[in-house]
């Protein structure tokens, strides 16, 4: 398998930002990681095996970023408008720089697809839904769609703006909601096991069904609990199905 390492002094972040490139041709698909987690995570934990097939086929160009949860809603320490101050920084760094990134490597405007699992999922289905004009659609897995369970109390414009059970269904732009109904596949997938969070995918899905944006949710057993057995089951499956 073809594998690229690059990195560059973010402008958004202030910060060494590094990339990891899978493959060379195909849609791009975007890996937000878990947690505090970096960009080699999905590789050491062999997702990116699981989905090699896909990879190697030019089906898929992966491009697996890093986090910097550690310094926005998982450090407690942090004060937490600095936190919620942070997380936008981290938008803005997907935008303006990831995206270009994207593009220039892949020489076109390929489709961008997001994924993640846990609070990769999160960031996903996040990026998705507020820029739905630059991505093409998402495969959340396991994730919680609300920043106010990260935040502790803390709400402001950042933590409203950012959580989609909240802006979501308060949208009424019919442009930026039929952009997100000309999708290439919205997936909601979550198992029902240990430390999983099912109800969270329902209440993002029921407020999907609400606005008539079509997805897939995909609630899988009560054996698949919050790990990566059940992420390298899901993502080769859900990836065949696009």
């Amino acid at each position: 398998m073809h594998r690229e390492i690059h990195h560059w002094r973010s402008p958004a972040l202030n910060k060494q930002m590094e990339i990891a490139v899978y493959g060379h041709y195909g849609t791009a698909l975007l890996m937000f990681p878990t947690a505090a987690a970096d960009y080699l995570e999905y590789e050491r934990f062999h997702l990116i095996d699981s989905i090699s097939h896909w990879i190697n086929t030019g089906k898929f160009k992966v491009f697996s970023i890093n986090s910097i949860n550690s310094e926005a809603w998982l450090n407690n320490s942090m004060y937490p408008p600095h936190r919620s101050i942070r997380h936008g920084q981290y938008n803005n760094y997907i935008v303006s720089e990831v995206v270009p990134f994207i593009f220039d490597h892949c020489k076109s405007q390929v489709p961008i697809i997001t994924t993640g699992a846990s609070l990769g999922a999160y960031h996903a289905a996040n990026t998705f839904f507020r820029r739905p004009d630059l991505f093409r659609g998402t495969i959340a897995m396991s994730g919680v769609y609300d920043l106010k369970a990260y935040s502790k109390g803390y709400y402001d414009d950042h933590i409203y703006f950012n959580s989609p059970v909240d802006y979501l269904p308060n949208s009424a732009d019919e442009k930026y909601l039929n952009q997100m109904r000309d999708n290439k596949g919205i997936i909601i997938a979550s198992g029902q096991g240990d430390y999983e969070d099912p109800d969270a995918s329902r209440r993002l899905s029921d407020i999907l069904n609400s606005k008539g944006i079509r997805h897939w949710l995909d609630l899988w057993g009560y054996d698949m609990g919050h790990d990566w057995p059940t992420w390298r089951k899901m993502l080769p499956y859900f990836l065949e199905k696009f």
